[in-house]
């Protein structure tokens, strides 16, 4: 099935659409950002303040705040340990299956790219999510490509059944749901949801979507607060840097867990700070002015402006790089990661979605962590 939306600002007829102003206020705040604007005296005001205002994240994200990363960087590990202790999560992603439905230009995923497609059985999930609950973790986050017809809600929900035997916390990354559904995946067992923008220009957003569903701009943006709507107890923000403007996509990712923090207080909000990887089809696709530099930029910034707030590290950064930050930003680092559809035993099922630079396994992961004097965490959370 392909769906096409002519206006990518229009809502298809099954979509539903939340009584919010939380997108408007999005825009709004990313449309007059203008990072030029900051000055290094507005940098040294926002690293005095204990509390800050998105004025002053802004000012940590513009060029002007560069030359003070180190200062950055030793508030930021003062704020997480104050926050979280000595304590990183760890957890490793599930793929269960790469159909999609969507044209996303940048993805390997997309539904016109020639690759290897495949959906795991319900038998062939317990048997991955037996492997890697042996590695002793008991975090997990499952994973379709977007495609309803394939990886439907009650697929998805069986599967989140069956990961509910081995794990005491389950994340999902997949397409956007209604809150309904989102409130039945919950009672399924999951507990978090990890929906990504991409990129917040809508513009831009057009251009990188031409086809599917999720070309859908404002159903995608809205998709955390359906989440909660549907009773998540955690969601998850991010763009993939590199798409468009960093600074302003890592702004505008940054108010959006803002204005949802206010919203629903109770929520766990976290991030994730994804640059573009290269990945089938098109390998030359590589981060677009989004250095290591400027990654540790933004994720300082979000550790300062909301000092409560969880920041993974993924493994489309290299092993050094996911080392240095954990403790002093990140909080959750995955481990023995298969992008592939299956594939923490044996061969993947599926083609992965993009390529790796951190392929080390659960154990060596956990001595990483434990030789920067911190404490590997394998659940924080119990059902009772």
């Amino acid at each position: 099935m392909k769906v096409t939306a002519t206006d990518h600002m229009k809502y298809l007829d099954t979509m539903e659409a939340v009584d919010s102003d939380i997108m408007d206020k999005v825009l709004k705040a990313m449309e007059h950002y203008d990072y030029h604007r900051y000055t290094e005296a507005d940098v040294r005001s926002a690293l005095a303040k204990d509390i800050l205002s998105p004025e002053d994240f802004a000012a940590l994200l513009s060029p002007a705040a560069f030359p003070f990363l180190e200062e950055m960087a030793h508030k930021a590990q003062y704020e997480t340990r104050k926050h979280f202790g000595n304590s990183i999560c760890m957890f490793t992603p599930l793929y269960i299956a790469n159909y999609c439905e969507n044209e996303c230009v940048y993805c390997g995923f997309n539904c016109k790219n020639k690759i290897h497609r495949a959906k795991l059985t319900y038998e062939e999930i317990d048997h991955e999510l037996a492997t890697i609950a042996r590695t002793g973790l008991k975090e997990i986050l499952i994973l379709t490509g977007e495609s309803r017809r394939m990886s439907d809600v009650e697929y998805i929900g069986e599967a989140l059944k069956l990961a509910r035997k081995y794990f005491s916390t389950i994340g999902i990354e997949i397409y956007p749901l209604n809150s309904d559904e989102y409130r039945y995946l919950h009672e399924c067992g999951a507990d978090f949801v990890s929906v990504y923008q991409e990129t917040y220009n809508p513009v831009k957003y057009e251009q990188m979507h031409p086809s599917g569903p999720k070309r859908v701009y404002p159903y995608r943006l809205n998709a955390q607060e359906r989440a909660l709507m549907g009773g998540m107890r955690g969601v998850s923000f991010g763009a993939l840097l590199g798409l468009d403007d960093f600074r302003k996509d890592a702004f505008a990712s940054g108010m959006h867990a803002y204005y949802i923090q206010q919203k629903y207080p109770h929520a766990e909000i976290s991030f994730s700070t994804p640059r573009l990887r290269p990945y089938v089809n098109n390998a030359d696709n590589n981060p677009n002015d989004v250095h290591e530099p400027q990654l540790l930029q933004v994720m300082l910034a979000y550790r300062l402006f909301m000092p409560f707030a969880g920041i993974t590290i993924s493994t489309r950064e290299r092993a050094g790089f996911r080392d240095n930050v954990i403790g002093m930003a990140a909080t959750k680092i995955s481990a023995g990661v298969s992008v592939g559809v299956g594939g923490h035993e044996e061969e993947a099922k599926g083609d992965e979605q993009f390529e790796i630079s951190d392929p080390r396994s659960v154990t060596e992961v956990h001595q990483a962590i434990l030789n920067h004097g911190l404490q590997p965490v394998y659940t924080d959370y119990l059902w009772v």
